[in-house]
């Protein structure tokens, strides 16, 4: 399930934008091992301040498993001003209708190994793309440029999303290699990804069923860390060897309760 968070709506989606950060920080930092700017376990660039849009995939239960930026051309990109050593010299692509797709990663932790399920790797990554490619392609742009690596390359590939022209050259950065991949925003990619995937009908959440399913996720966090919480405590009272042990832990436990929903009600 997509939504596309934008400067027309972020203000709506802070919590969203927020936990996207955070997927980028594991994924980038502690997975890839990118040297990349982290901070409050957030991952965030200057291109972040240009008003991408974002494309964003939640899982049943509110959480940000998957997620694409997309920027326009016409102005700093990462390809033009990062990347620049593919483009052998060449100047960069310049235009309103190509737009730069930048940060794509799913969460591999909270998704399955398998190929067709909604919850699995294999979905969530074509679903980013049908998002990401129908959402250009009702905004008028004709092609996507991404910077990608040999191992995404084949990934797509293999997805029915291979891309139709290469520009530059391959260039080593850092522990992996990079090459710009041209991929054209047609109803022809677009089906050849739903087929390759499974995926029928409508992607896209509306704003209010994304804020639904956000508040469910904050829900179901908060349910998580209570219980975590009354685990410890109860654990604390059942290895009391004293009575005032025992009414230490009671207290602790009685406090740290009231405190949590104090917290869901000022959210509420």
């Amino acid at each position: 399930m997509i939504i596309v968070i934008d400067a027309l709506n972020r203000d709506r989606f802070s919590d969203l934008v927020k936990e996207m950060f955070r997927l980028r920080a594991r994924v980038f930092r502690d997975r890839l091992g990118w040297d990349v700017t982290i901070t409050d376990e957030m991952e965030m660039d200057i291109y972040d301040s240009l008003d991408p849009a974002y494309v964003v995939s939640l899982d049943q239960d509110g959480h940000v498993v998957g997620c694409m930026r997309l920027l326009q051309t016409t102005g700093p990109h990462m390809l033009a001003d990062v990347f620049a050593d593919i483009l052998e010299g060449e100047p960069p692509l310049r235009s309103s209708q190509i737009w730069e797709a930048t940060r794509f990663c799913v969460d591999t932790e909270r998704l399955s190994r398998g190929s067709r399920a909604t919850n699995s790797i294999s979905y969530v990554t074509s679903e980013v793309m049908v998002g990401a490619f129908e959402y250009g392609r009702d905004a008028g742009v004709l092609d996507a440029v991404a910077v990608i690596d040999p191992v995404m390359n084949r990934v797509m590939i293999r997805s029915g999303n291979a891309p139709y022209d290469y520009i530059g050259k391959t260039v080593d950065m850092g522990k992996a290699h990079a090459l710009a991949a041209l991929l054209d925003c047609s109803n022809e990619r677009i089906d050849r990804i739903r087929t390759h995937a499974g995926i029928d009908g409508d992607v896209f959440l509306s704003d209010a069923e994304a804020l639904s399913l956000s508040e469910r996720g904050k829900a179901l966090r908060t349910e998580s860390v209570k219980s975590d919480l009354e685990i410890y405590c109860d654990e604390q009272i059942a290895n009391a060897t004293t009575a005032k042990e025992r009414v230490d832990a009671l207290r602790l436990k009685a406090t740290l309760v009231e405190k949590i929903r104090s917290r869901t009600d000022v959210d509420a």
